[in-house]
């Protein structure tokens, strides 16, 4: 069995980024960690084995952190939150994406100039939160179906940063169809690493009989492209490790892609490749898979 790896895959430079300052940090125990730092089950852990304060996404929204420090995760926070940390005296690490911070710039520059602002992205997350937190009545649509006839003439589209293009532009062209009444300003926020690993996938799936996708359950950008692959008609399974792998999965199969969302360590990688390699050369050896470091 061929193993053939995306050309783009893994760590995006905003959490790359996130960590160097994750791994600066001397006193873990004094920080908490305000939600996820990244999507990451294996990031997750070691950010516990280390002492730091974790915040589920759920608590951050309601719970005031104990620890003197607060660390402001990739995904970034509302300004509304913002000031209520301050005003509760801590004192902010921030890791925001600067790709992030754009998408609330321009949010709340259209809002300033007049805009009914939709967001297209998935209700509820984290990065999605932190936008319309700080917006007046905001829209965030997640499909097609859900576009409407909105009352106000002037409508301004920005995306969550892990969009995918298709998603956007389909979305992008049902609001114009169902509001010809209104001027639509469109502000393409979906971030370049995103929109590099999804090229590459597309690249990818011309070459491969099935992929593994590896990051993530909940990594918007990597159920993206497991998402993707299920369009395309590939199998595809979707790992946190090389540990979930199953060797039955490839039975007949000759060609295997190989990516990973922009959040998964490149350790993570490279021993997801080795196991499939393993695989590959004998299916049936029954050999144990390591744990993932």
């Amino acid at each position: 069995m061929q193993v053939i790896r995306a050309d783009v895959m893994g760590l995006c430079f905003g959490v790359r980024d996130a960590l160097e300052v994750i791994d600066g940090i001397d006193e873990p125990a004094t920080v908490t960690i305000h939600g996820q730092l990244v999507h990451n089950a294996v990031v997750q852990a070691g950010l516990a084995a280390r002492g730091f304060a974790l915040h589920g996404e759920a608590e951050r929204r309601t719970a005031l952190p104990e620890t003197p420090a607060v660390l402001i995760t990739a995904h970034g926070i509302s300004d509304r939150e913002r000031n209520r940390l301050e005003t509760a005296g801590k004192r902010l690490l921030d890791t925001t994406c600067p790709l992030v911070r754009r998408v609330h710039q321009a949010a709340q520059a259209l809002q300033a100039e007049g805009y009914h602002v939709l967001v297209i992205g998935r209700r509820g997350h984290v990065e999605v939160e932190g936008i319309v937190e700080d917006l007046d009545h905001p829209d965030v649509i997640e499909s097609v179906d859900e576009v409407t006839s909105y009352a106000s003439g002037r409508l301004g589209i920005v995306c969550q940063t892990t969009a995918t293009e298709r998603q956007v532009e389909a979305i992008r062209a049902a609001i114009a169809a169902r509001n010809p009444h209104a001027e639509v300003r469109f502000v393409d926020t979906v971030c370049l690493p995103t929109k590099e690993h999804q090229r590459a996938l597309e690249r990818l799936l011309d070459r491969v009989e099935a992929v593994v996708v590896v990051g993530g359950r909940n990594s918007n950008n990597t159920r993206e492209l497991v998402a993707r692959c299920r369009e395309r008609g590939k199998s595809v399974w979707h790992v946190q490790s090389a540990a979930e792998l199953d060797p039955r999965w490839f039975d007949g199969c000759a060609t295997v892609g190989l990516t990973a969302g922009t959040s998964t360590l490149p350790g993570t990688i490279e021993e997801v490749h080795r196991t499939l390699g393993r695989i590959g050369r004998d299916p049936d050896s029954g050999f144990p898979i390591p744990d993932s470091k």
